[in-house]
């Protein structure tokens, strides 16, 4: 019977012969603790880490395609499980998500959507949590293809910056971080999205209460006929619509200041 350790070393040579795509490998509250995220060899592990990162089935760091926006692969990824710990966090803070890579190519929209998960997230039904999005960002300038955020993301280590609410109540949430890949949207199913997502713990009270039935499921955020879907990246334009719902309208100011962290 082959070991976990040498199972999951044979899983880490296959993923990094893969020309493949990405995944959040640290989860980093700027001033604090650095959580380890879900790394796809990890499913051969046993048993797995108990970390606040969901884990999902993407040994190849792939995608979920726009025909599966309607199930429960979109919502944390595919056969995505709940994370079994929490980030620990404040009202305010930046937490910083590292990619263990991301290919040029592969430009397109980040967005950062919050759930709350009431007293437990270990063991939610994804497909119940109601999410508000929280920041976005996509083309900055250009075309055919332009710059994108994406490209930020690259020049900074790899890194994107997500800051927590300034004034969102204590509890337990989900977060979701995504990037929609656009260099083969031009055609239908050609969007590739890579979800991740981890649980937090917000350890200070605030004002601003999410509701368990405010926000949207994950499966009603995108069509694969949406504009910022099914978009041709090598052509002229002038602007992109980003997809999925608009801003929680409380957290706009928070989404600025994250950006102008951001560009720093």
């Amino acid at each position: 019977m082959r070991s976990s350790t040498s199972s999951f070393a044979s899983a880490a040579l296959f993923i990094a012969s893969v020309a493949a795509h990405g995944h959040v490998q640290t989860i980093a509250v700027q001033g604090g603790e650095t959580y380890q995220g879900w790394d796809p060899a990890m499913q051969y592990e046993n048993p797995r880490p108990e970390i606040p990162a969901w884990s999902a089935d993407n040994l190849d760091n792939g995608f979920v395609s726009p025909d599966m926006y309607s199930g429960p692969e979109i919502v944390c990824h595919k056969k995505s499980e709940p994370g079994q710990t929490y980030v620990q966090v404040q009202p305010g803070d930046v937490v910083s998500l590292t990619w263990n890579t991301w290919p040029e190519s592969h430009k397109g929209p980040i967005l950062d959507y919050i759930a709350p998960c009431g007293d437990d997230c270990t063991s939610v039904d994804k497909t119940s949590l109601m999410w508000q999005k929280m920041d976005e960002g996509a083309l900055e300038s250009g075309y055919d293809p332009g710059t994108w955020v994406t490209d930020d993301l690259i020049a900074n280590d790899f890194t994107w910056d997500v800051t927590i609410p300034a004034d969102l109540a204590a509890g337990k949430y989900v977060i979701r971080h995504e990037i929609i890949a656009l260099h083969a949207a031009g055609q239908p199913n050609g969007a590739q999205n890579y979800p991740q997502c981890f649980n937090i713990e917000v350890t200070s009270d605030g004002a601003a209460t999410l509701s368990p039935t405010g926000g949207e499921v994950a499966t009603s955020f995108y069509t694969p006929e949406d504009p910022g879907i099914l978009f041709n990246l090598y052509t002229q334009f002038d602007s992109y619509e980003i997809p999925g719902p608009s801003l929680w309208s409380a957290l706009a100011k928070v989404r600025r200041h994250a950006r102008d962290f951001f560009k720093l």
